[in-house]
């Protein structure tokens, strides 16, 4: 049995006009793969009334007083909702279709409320129902855990969901649509020639999203990579390729060899702390890291040497941090305003051509760099938020990703 796993995002399924869109891309599924199972995201974006941060809106969210467990069971609505809505609208022009929940498609997951991880899928309740339909629109971003109780995955968690299931019926492709024309070399607001990314690895696509680029949730990609199955990303409303990402040994037409470059991607609004330490204070790093991991905050940019520590967290967490080490009796250097850029691409750390033409970049422009930390396929740089549109501009520019950037004998073309 050919399977074909689609996902559609709110945006997409928000209008009844745009719904048309997405059956039309159903029914082309149907043709080329006999089978497809589809994942929905709520319908829109806030202020839509099933969007999810308008359902949360309904209990006064964040400021609300009710558990995480009914945080679950009003969010887990909104796709429920989409899910019969669309499967409507299938059924009305003669295709073969039912809507099913995530646990009525065997999602078992971890009973971490609002923020749950997929344990495994028992697939068959969805193998037998393919038998019987062409299409299961399947509600994205939730599960159930093994005592029944319900579970939603996260921001992001029906491009999880497309995966997961992907993985469990070994699908032969995933596609994820959205209201953009694919991954692109920058994010479009802030750099305008910005161009679609047509192909890459699952390594650096992972590594973009880690780093900030929101098309795909970076687990979505691990999953698909550990199962090798290729994910295409494009436009609902365009008839563009979109963005492969695959495997380097995949066949021909997924060919990345010669591709260097991938994008560059950002998160801005961060705090760097830098702690002074003395020498052999390594029980005291620990006690750091451990009381700030108990608050369940995020550390990136860590830099740890015998007499220093260096590290970023998001804007909102400043004073808490501030707080945990004034516990510690620590009193830290702050900067404010801070945004983390990364360059992604094959070996783009290993290139000292790259590196130099991007610090020439900067500095020619009299942006500081703050700090820095590379890794096989990406090198991120710490600046402040006041110099990010100008930082991005230039390195697009530098890099050549306005039209290709490609590796040949070590050079520039």
């Amino acid at each position: 049995m050919k399977i074909l796993v689609q996902k559609f995002g709110g945006t997409s399924l928000i209008t009844e006009k745009s719904r048309h869109y997405v059956i039309d891309h159903i029914k082309n599924g149907i043709k080329k793969h006999k089978k497809v199972i589809v994942i929905v995201s709520a319908l829109g974006r806030k202020p839509s009334p099933y969007a999810t941060d308008t359902l949360l809106s309904l209990v006064n969210y964040p400021n609300h007083h009710t558990s995480n467990r009914e945080l679950d069971l009003l969010m887990s609505t909104g796709e429920i909702i989409s899910s019969v809505v669309l499967s409507n609208e299938l059924k009305k022009q003669d295709v073969s279709t039912i809507a099913m929940t995530g646990s009525q498609a065997g999602i078992i997951t971890t009973d971490e409320y609002t923020n749950a991880k997929i344990k495994h899928i028992h697939h068959r309740n969805l193998i037998s129902k393919l038998e019987l339909y062409d299409v299961i629109v399947v509600a994205g971003f939730q599960g159930e855990t093994i005592s029944r109780e319900m579970t939603t995955l996260g921001r992001g968690g029906s491009d999880i969901t497309a995966s997961a299931i992907a993985a469990a019926v070994h699908a032969e492709r995933i596609e994820i649509y959205t209201d953009v024309m694919g991954v692109m070399t920058a994010d479009p607001k802030v750099v305008p020639r910005a161009r679609p990314i047509k192909v890459a690895n699952y390594h650096e696509m992972k590594n973009l999203a880690y780093q900030g680029a929101k098309v795909i949730h970076p687990r979505a990609i691990e999953i698909a990579m550990k199962e090798q199955i290729p994910i295409k990303i494009k436009s609902t409303y365009l008839k563009d390729s979109g963005t492969i990402i695959t495997t380097n040994q995949k066949k021909k037409q997924f060919d990345i060899n010669e591709q260097f470059i991938t994008g560059i991607t950002y998160k801005r609004d961060l705090s760097q702390f830098q702690i002074n330490l003395k020498e052999k204070e390594t029980t005291l790093q620990t006690e750091i890291f451990k009381s700030i991991s108990q608050k369940s905050i995020t550390v990136d940019f860590i830099y740890i040497s015998p007499t220093k520590l260096t590290f970023t967290i998001p804007k909102e967490n400043t004073k808490q941090v501030k707080d945990i080490l004034s516990l510690l009796n620590i009193h830290p250097k702050i900067t404010f305003n801070c945004s983390k850029i990364s360059i992604v691409g094959m070996d783009v750390s290993a290139n000292n051509l790259v590196i130099s033409t991007i610090v020439e970049s900067l500095t020619d422009e009299g942006i500081s760099i703050l700090q820095s930390a590379d890794q096989y396929t990406s090198l991120s740089l710490l600046i402040d938020n006041e110099d990010l549109f100008k930082a991005l501009n230039n390195l697009h520019n530098a890099l050549c990703l306005n039209n290709n950037y490609l590796k040949k004998r070590g050079e520039i073309i």
